[in-house]
């Protein structure tokens, strides 16, 4: 297939293009996972038991996330929302602002966004928060959780992320392992609607429903893969 011919981009990134910013992923060796237990810091029952440890551990992902710019990988990606405007979508599985900081307007954080946080209340207010958690909402005065997805936690958006999978003609996925789902499903999904489908990782993803494999980092691959089309 031609480049010329795609008429509608979905691309979903993973930890990796982030990696290259300096910030730690969770599963690697010297991941964050190493140095605190899942159960505690990305589950609701950890919230629960844990608050306390819970929010120190995000206040001091903000701290590194903050201090992190933007790579190559996230600047090419904004050329080519410039190119596809409203039929281009990116979906992050992120927390971090690296894509916004760069230029990204169409952006979907489906695990949520570090620099936010929301209160427990009814409302669930989300606000903007880029130092330390406030202890009660601004608004309501109810108690705040950061704005994550946590296991055993539904994404955000994914009625729109998959109406957006099964209409788009080309998707990519950047820097993710395909091991957690549903987001390790979307490339499947995307196959099956008929679109064509691009790895850019440093390795290759088992499990099949993928048309083109580019090996390397992000931060080399992605650019020279945008120049393409």
């Amino acid at each position: 297939m031609e480049p010329k011919q795609f008429k509608k981009v979905v691309i979903l990134t993973g930890a990796g293009i982030s990696a290259e910013s300096g910030i730690p992923t969770f599963r690697d060796s010297g991941g964050l996972w190493e140095n605190e237990p899942v159960e505690v810091v990305a589950t609701p029952e950890g919230f629960v038991k844990h608050p306390e440890r819970v929010i120190d551990f995000y206040n001091k992902r903000r701290q590194d996330a903050l201090r992190c710019e933007p790579n190559a990988a996230h600047y090419a990606l904004v050329k080519l929302e410039e190119k596809f405007g409203d039929n281009f979508l990116l979906i992050t599985q992120n927390v971090d602002d690296l894509h916004q900081r760069a230029g990204s307007k169409r952006v979907l954080p489906m695990h949520g966004e570090l620099l936010k946080v929301r209160c427990l209340g009814a409302a669930e207010h989300v606000i903007e928060c880029k130092e330390n958690q406030p202890e009660e909402c601004p608004v309501c005065k109810a108690k705040m959780r950061p704005h994550i997805v946590w296991f055993g936690e539904i994404p955000f958006e994914m009625d729109r992320i998959y109406g957006e999978l099964t209409s788009c003609d080309l998707f990519a996925y950047i820097g993710t392992s395909g091991a957690v789902y549903p987001a390790a499903g979307f490339r499947q999904v995307a196959k099956q609607a008929g679109a064509h489908v691009v790895c850019l990782n440093l390795e290759e993803i088992s499990g099949g429903y993928t048309d083109e494999f580019i090996k390397g980092k992000a931060g080399e691959i992605v650019p020279k893969w945008v120049q393409t089309l």
